[in-house]
């Protein structure tokens, strides 16, 4: 009776131990396809840390003149196919137009900010338009009349002192002039002068360069007005002291942003976490109160008013980390700096992981611009994101929302601290901007999206990434009302690409004959530009996709990680690079009509795996 009782235990023992490792690969599975956007290939794909190798961290040098190397020896000359390889590949097959957002915002131009929660949402009581993301992007794509603004004369920011205004270096001379200069667009020398207060912009990294950095600093370059811009690239140097220095001087694809570093365009800064943050003048007790008998000053004289509070000799209060808080950092650090940041330095925060499609500036230079995002479809007034947010530096919302994260054991994850700015009913002061302005799919992606699709019409933040058979449904058009695109065709009247002669010779030979050596490969890039180009033999031929069409109205796109994926050529994320790379490169204009005229930016790396 005593063996088949121990038998009994034992085998529910074992039966709860098979639960738990199903639910454990489960969920570990379920991860995995969240971070990286797609299921794992076979077994190995299970054990790659998809945080610990990002896409670009390795990336191959050219080689001699017009040469290109192969990043591996293993790449055989197979690889290429000159008919439809990565430099010969039409970009789309209809006319792009790049020029599609009209005349840039003034340097004075606001955004309504209650106005685009009115339209987008409905009210903070009732969120009736919310899932309705289409139409939120139809009204900032067609009405912006309805919602930029031009305050009155003698109330407008660039006719402030800069020593009045919000942010430390507004007239880029550390607010000393006594008006701001004349504007000036950037040239290749110099980034130019900005007749309004300069805003900051600010990212957060750790480790190497990759190429979704490089997508962030070109889409900053591509939609922002960068005279009146600055963006600050912060660098962990709690986890590298040395994380600067490395990024200045051995980032092989940093390298082509240096031009921007010397000029003044990016700043490059070491993060560490502070043990001591200025607050603004007020109550910084949220209503306890200050102790009745504060203590005796230090050798500094700094006396502990509050707790974690001090206030030194010359009036200044700050909040202070004691040494046992110090040793337990946020594991998400990011959360935190953000927050650190924007309260000390105030301007909008971004993950790296933003696309920027339109100018942000109109959104970051009123009064009251302090919003975050929704947390996709989710209807809790407290449900924020953070990926893209915006504070006035030292006000009180900023000093409240630091405060309450410190408070809460460093935890600045941003449902948490929009639980505690609901419970103190500070919530509407932090505005929650809807997911069509910033993340467009994130509503269709937890199936709370109503109304129309989507324009392209993407249900998960994989298919971006996709040239081909992205879209099973054949749904990638579902909800467009526009005017049919007009096909494109070659210079000089030679028709369209597909129609052209073929001649007898494909190519210069030299285009395809591997350079034999003892560890590398190279190929002519010059003549596989000129290679003639074959529609039919293209794995990735090109569609009729344009920036134009890319979420029109949305002020950004966020990749949501996905850090190992390249995007395939004519994907949508392949559409925005060659867009930029036509940009910089090649006398394309960008959305406001403009051409670049500033330092020559280098073009994407190629990925070879598509090749």
């Amino acid at each position: 009776m005593a063996k088949r009782s121990c038998a009994r235990n034992f085998w529910g023992v074992l039966q709860s131990v098979l639960v738990a490792a199903a639910l454990y690969s489960f969920l570990y599975i379920a991860v995995l396809v969240i971070q990286r956007g797609s299921f794992p290939k076979s077994p190995a794909d299970l054990y790659k840390n998809p945080t610990s190798h990002r896409p670009g961290s390795s990336s191959s040098d050219s080689v001699g003149s017009g040469g290109i190397r192969l990043p591996s020896p293993k790449l055989k000359v197979e690889k290429i196919n000159p008919a439809a390889n990565w430099f010969n590949r039409p970009e789309s097959l209809v006319v792009p137009r790049d020029d599609y957002m009209g005349k840039r915002p003034g340097v004075d131009t606001v955004a309504n900010i209650t106005r685009l929660v009115e339209q987008c949402r409905g009210s903070y009581e009732n969120i009736e338009k919310m899932p309705y993301v289409q139409d939120c992007m139809n009204f900032l794509d067609k009405n912006e009349k309805d919602y930029f603004w031009t305050p009155p004369s003698g109330e407008r920011a660039s006719e402030q002192p800069p020593r009045r205004a919000e942010y430390l270096n507004s007239d880029g001379a550390d607010n000393t002039l006594a008006e701001y200069p004349a504007y000036k667009p950037a040239k290749k020398e110099s980034r130019g002068q900005c007749n309004g207060p300069i805003v900051p912009y600010h990212v957060y990294w750790t480790g190497p360069a990759t190429w979704r950095v490089e997508l962030f600093v070109k889409s900053y370059f591509h939609t922002q007005n960068i005279p009146c811009a600055q963006l600050f690239i912060w660098l962990d140097g709690d986890r590298d002291p040395n994380a600067v220095e490395k990024m200045l001087n051995a980032d092989p694809l940093f390298k082509k942003f240096m031009p921007f570093v010397e000029r003044g365009d990016i700043v490059l800064r070491t993060w560490r976490f502070p043990s001591r943050i200025p607050l603004p003048k007020g109550d910084n007790t949220d209503g306890v109160g200050y102790y009745k008998s504060p203590g005796k000053p230090n050798s500094k004289n700094e006396t502990l008013i509050a707790d974690g509070l001090i206030r030194d000799g010359n009036g200044q209060e700050w909040l202070v980390l004691t040494e046992k808080q110090m040793t337990f950092l946020p594991v998400a650090v990011s959360d935190a700096v953000r927050f650190v940041v924007l309260h000390m330095y105030g301007g909008a925060y971004f993950d790296m992981d933003v696309v920027m499609l339109r100018d942000m500036r109109p959104l970051l230079i009123g009064d009251e611009h302090s919003f975050a995002e929704r947390w996709g479809g989710h209807p809790s007034p407290g449900d924020y994101n953070t990926a893209i947010m915006s504070l006035t530096a030292n006000s009180s919302l900023s000093s409240y929302l630091l405060r309450g994260g410190v408070r809460m054991g460093l935890n600045f994850h941003p449902r948490v601290v929009g639980v505690m700015a609901v419970k103190d009913h500070r919530n509407q002061e932090f505005q929650m901007l809807e997911t069509a302005i910033f993340d467009p799919i994130w509503t269709e992606f937890n199936w709370d999206r109503l109304g129309k699709c989507t324009v392209p019409c993407i249900h998960d933040y994989g298919q971006v990434f996709k040239g081909k058979n992205a879209f099973p449904l054949h749904d990638e058009w579902e909800a467009y009302e526009g005017e049919q695109l007009k096909l494109a065709s070659e210079p000089k009247g030679r028709g369209h690409f597909w129609d052209m002669k073929r001649s007898v010779s494909r190519i210069d030979q030299r285009a395809v004959a591997a350079k034999t050596g003892a560890q590398v490969a190279t190929y002519d890039r010059d003549a596989l530009v000129k290679a003639e180009y074959k529609i039919e033999e293209d794995k990735y031929p090109p569609t009729n996709r344009t920036m134009a069409n890319f979420f029109r109205g949305a002020f950004t796109y966020h990749v949501h990680n996905q850090w190992l994926k390249n995007p395939e050529p004519s994907s949508w994320l392949n559409v925005v690079q060659r867009a930029q790379d036509g940009f910089f490169s090649h006398g394309r204009m960008n959305p406001y009509g403009e051409k670049w005229d500033g330092p020559k930016i280098d073009e994407y790396e190629v990925s070879w795996e598509y090749a």
